[in-house]
């Protein structure tokens, strides 16, 4: 039995801001409440959807710290330590461990880059060995980080570095990767998706799970799609599939990405109010605009089912 291992549905948690752009951990525990009643398989803290790169060391102990709380062991807690200094990833990783995380993840740095997969696993191991006792994911997203590096040889190399490491959280479109990441090694990792308008093709790949941040908000469409794809139902599953697919592009085309989404969760539950600049937030018009889009999707029907 593999010693530590998930699938389904992993929420990448936003993180909650006052209006000001100070944390504001309130909102927390509701949330937890919520993604624990529609049966998600843990929960992913201060990734990319969770604003890590803007949030200083001690915001982001905080903040793993009211999820931790909130999750009371309900959830394994996955805690992103990736930072662009390894010693503050090191710190974030051993305060994990003691605050009672379940696992970690790591970004490699992303302003220095690792320049071959063997400094990436230099890297990845010196964070790793800072939690000795939490098993570790690689954070592969080379879309916003630039590292776009070989991933079976980094689960090559890691396997043999880093005596931890039980996965990759792989948020790109290459699916043809990802499935090889599946395949490595007789399946021996766990490989969790990071694309939320690609999960059916990604399960279809192979992929054992997912992590992604419209599941804080619309976790039953996306368990729906996994369920029809479980059952061979094709069908079904792309029509789902396509939902997703159609808020993403709105969002996206239409609004800015993660402002927009972290708005969209407001539409569900408590607000978790604005990102962070450099990010910057929607008017009132947008949101708006937005919420009348979402509602032309049945965007109600989805987080209810």
């Amino acid at each position: 039995m593999k010693p530590f291992w998930i699938t389904g549905l992993v929420p990448a948690t936003f993180t909650p801001m006052h209006e000001d752009g100070s944390l504001n951990l309130a909102p927390v525990g509701p949330t937890v409440d919520r993604l624990v009643e529609q049966g998600v398989s843990a929960i992913f803290t201060c990734g990319s959807t969770g604003e890590s790169a803007s949030l200083t060391t001690a915001e982001r102990q905080a903040t793993l710290e009211a999820f931790v709380t909130a999750a009371a062991g309900r959830l394994p807690v996955i805690a992103h330590v990736g930072h662009t200094s390894l010693a503050d990833a090191r710190a974030l990783a051993s305060h994990a461990q003691h605050v009672g995380a379940a696992a970690i993840a790591a970004l490699p740095p992303f302003y220095v880059k690792p320049g071959s997969v063997k400094v990436l696993v230099d890297c990845m191991a010196e964070i790793a060995s800072a939690a000795p006792d939490l098993p570790f994911y690689y954070y592969h997203i080379p879309g916003l980080t630039g590292v776009n590096l070989d991933m079976v040889d980094f689960l090559r190399q890691g396997s043999q570095r880093i005596p931890t490491l039980v996965g990759i959280k792989y948020s790109s479109p290459t699916l043809y990767e990802l499935q090889a990441c599946v395949a490595f090694d007789g399946g021996r990792f766990n490989i969790l998706f990071g694309v939320d308008e690609m999960l059916l093709s990604g399960l279809a790949a192979g992929a054992h799970g997912a992590v992604g941040s419209t599941f804080n908000f619309a976790a039953p469409l996306y368990q729906q799609i996994m369920a029809a794809f479980a059952a061979g139902d094709l069908a079904q599953a792309q029509r789902l599939q396509l939902l997703s697919a159609q808020m993403v592009l709105k969002v996206v085309g239409s609004y800015r990405p993660l402002p927009g989404l972290k708005a969209i969760l407001g539409f569900a539950g408590p607000s978790y109010g604005p990102a962070r600049l450099p990010q910057v937030a929607l008017s009132p018009a947008e949101i708006d605009s937005l919420r009348a889009d979402m509602a032309e999707l049945g965007f109600l029907e989805w987080v209810q089912r």
